[in-house]
Order: C-alpha cells, then structure tokens, then sequence
C-alpha cells in the first residue's frame, strides 16, 4: 500500500486532505503553501507543471466504487467520463479481478469519454474464466494436418463453424480421456484464418501454435475444440456484485474530472 501525507485542520476539527509526496515540514503563509524538503524551501502552485514535487514527477489517480444493486451479479461493461481528458482504469471485482482500460482507448463522443472495459485474460485461460460461459463450442475435428506449429483443424462440411468466430481468437481442444470426459481444455493455438469452400469440401480452422502456453501436437484428430474471443479486441465485460475502479493520469497540465459512469447488464446464471 503506498504512505500518504495526512494534513489535520485546528479550524474544521478534521482531515481536509492527504499529499502522495513526503515533506520534512510544511506549512501555509500569506495565502502560499511552502515545504521543506532535505533541508531546501519549496512554494507550492506557482507554475504550470502539475504532479511534481521535489524533481520527482507523479500522476494523477482517484479510486472509487461502483455498486448498485449489491446482491446482485453484474457484468459492468463500459465507462464514460464527464472530464476534459481521458484516464486509464484498472477495475477490480468481486469475481473477476482483470478488468482495464488504456487511456488512447476512450473515445469522446457528446463531450464525455467513452470506452469498453476489456479483460486480460491469460493465456491458457483459468478455470475461473471456463465457468465465466466466456468459451464457444465449434465441434469435432475429422483431421488435423498442417505442422505441429501451424495446425490445420479441418471440420465436416455439415459443420457450421459460424460467424462468430473470427482471426485472432484463441483456440482450446477437449479429449474424451479427460476425467469427466470433454472437461479439460488446453490451448491449442490462436486462430490465424478461417477458410470456407463448402463446394469444395473445405472447412478449415487454422493456428499459430508456437504461442506460449500452446499443447503441440493435438494428440488426436477427433479432439473436440472451443474457442475463446480475444479480450482486448471484443470485450464481454466483468463480473461481479461490485466494481472497484482506479483511475490515473499522467498528464503535467491541469485536468479536470467531473463524473464517472458505467453501463451494466444483469447477469443471469
């Protein structure tokens, strides 16, 4: 946990304010705020440069909730700023505790900062990610070919393997030698083109599997395969009964943040 200053008022009987930098004193005069620092005096507020104090250069960060409804399981998908710059966000679950947002990602649109949260996910996926429902089925293989590192996952022309689905996702098989069957999914690449000749009888996935965390070869050609989409390009949200978000700017000029909103969807089991 990072060490604050704390600053107590005799006038409001209370603490109005805490600093992130460390004086050895401090003190205001004649409408100024001076500190000492290793033995040097420093005014406070007298140029453009926000967040440096000592030579040393900070950033901006305020944390703060979400909760609305408590008892109840959410997936918050989007956060909108009413402020005059974008800020990067870290949001943390109850549930999912992966949740971000860079700052060039919000776009501004009707004087408000908009963005979707994305996840980072790692790779392979957890188990906590398999019962989030964030997994897709495709089907059964009738054979592998390719190389062990760029696998060609060929499907039956009966097969659809669906729209959804698209380059860039992340590809998981299941074996029937899994205890229960089908129940443990290993990576097996991500998806680097999907070709569809049904006419021709082509119905074809196929992978970069050099990836880290990537099982070579697939040790069957019937294994059942899913498929995950990549979190940072399509973003399902995160999950929880609350949402804890930390946002930080580092910008040097003065920045103001006036509101912070989220969207979300109820989640049903």
């Amino acid at each position: 946990m990072p060490n604050y200053t704390l600053t107590y008022s005799e006038s409001s009987k209370g603490w109005p304010s805490f600093y992130s930098f460390y004086p050895d004193f401090m003190m205001g005069m004649n409408q100024f705020f001076y500190s000492f620092k290793g033995g040097n005096l420093w005014q406070h507020n007298t140029n453009d440069t926000r967040n440096n104090f000592y030579g040393q250069q900070y950033n901006s960060t305020i944390t703060s909730v979400f909760n609305e409804t408590p008892l109840e399981n959410k997936l918050f998908k989007t956060i909108a700023l009413e402020a005059d710059d974008a800020w990067s966000a870290t949001i943390t679950t109850d549930i999912q505790t992966t949740g971000n947002i860079t700052d060039s990602w919000f776009e501004q649109k009707e004087g408000a900062w908009f963005a979707f949260i994305r996840t980072t996910s790692p790779l392979p996926a957890t188990q906590e990610e398999f019962e989030l429902r964030s997994l897709n089925g495709l089907g059964r293989t009738t054979s592998v070919g390719g190389t062990p590192t760029a696998p060609e996952l060929n499907f039956a022309v009966s097969l659809g393997i669906g729209s959804i689905v698209s380059v860039g996702d992340y590809a998981y098989f299941t074996l029937p030698t899994d205890t229960p069957a089908y129940s443990s999914p290993q990576l097996a690449g991500e998806i680097t083109a999907i070709n569809i000749d049904l006419v021709n009888g082509v119905n074809q996935i196929v992978l970069d599997a050099s990836i880290p965390g990537a099982v070579t070869p697939i040790p069957i050609q019937d294994a059942y395969f899913l498929y995950i989409k990549n979190s940072t390009a399509e973003s399902h949200g995160v999950l929880g009964h609350y949402c804890e978000f930390v946002l930080e700017n580092d910008s040097t000029s003065a920045t103001e943040l006036f509101a912070v909103k989220t969207d979300i969807m109820k989640s049903f089991p």
